[in-house]
């Protein structure tokens, strides 16, 4: 039942939330499906990761729904905002005045994941989903923070081009016109 909540309330404001930002961002696809690659590798690497630490019992997921003792629908989260928008925003400040905000979304990204993690697992077991069993349960999840996040990093810088390559095939794109008019 939680589950189907969360897929019917939250997963469709996630999405039209990600389309939305990338419609006012006009992004190349390029970068759309390196962005959705790194999400992509992000909310694997979190289901993973969970799925290790449940067997582990560092922590579990109280909530009706599950499936294989994860809660699938939660990881639209890293797959299209913590992953997919943040570096969607990394990408385009990169390269600009706003470089200090690129920093700041690459450093404060994970941190955000980690801190709202140690927050569920802080709350009592009938307010929170997320429930730690122990005091390994801190360190585990900072380390599957930081590596879920920095491995999509990874695959989305491998894949996206860099805003001075958009920059420049858009110069040739405009040049070639205006040479073939010349020509004529």
């Amino acid at each position: 039942m939680d589950m189907q909540l969360y897929m019917l309330h939250v997963v469709p404001v996630v999405v039209i939330f990600y389309g939305v930002f990338v419609l006012f961002m006009h992004p190349p696809v390029k970068v759309i499906a390196a962005t959705l690659a790194g999400g992509l590798v992000m909310a694997l690497l979190n289901m993973a990761g969970d799925l290790a630490a449940i067997h582990a019992s560092l922590w579990y997921y109280n909530a009706s729904g599950l499936i294989a003792q994860l809660p699938l629908p939660f990881y639209i989260i890293p797959f299209l905002v913590t992953g997919g928008l943040a570096y969607l925003l990394i990408w385009r400040f990169w390269r600009s005045t706003y470089h200090w905000l690129a920093l700041l979304l690459l450093c404060g990204v994970p941190a955000y994941i980690f801190l709202s993690n140690a927050w569920q697992g802080a709350l009592d077991t009938s307010n929170s989903f997320l429930i730690w069993k122990g005091s390994a349960a801190w360190p585990a999840d900072l380390v599957l923070s930081l590596v879920m996040f920095f491995a999509g990093y990874l695959v989305f810088r491998a894949i996206a081009p860099t805003r001075q390559e958009r920059a420049r095939s858009e110069e040739k794109q405009e040049a070639s016109p205006s040479v073939m008019n010349e020509q004529k």
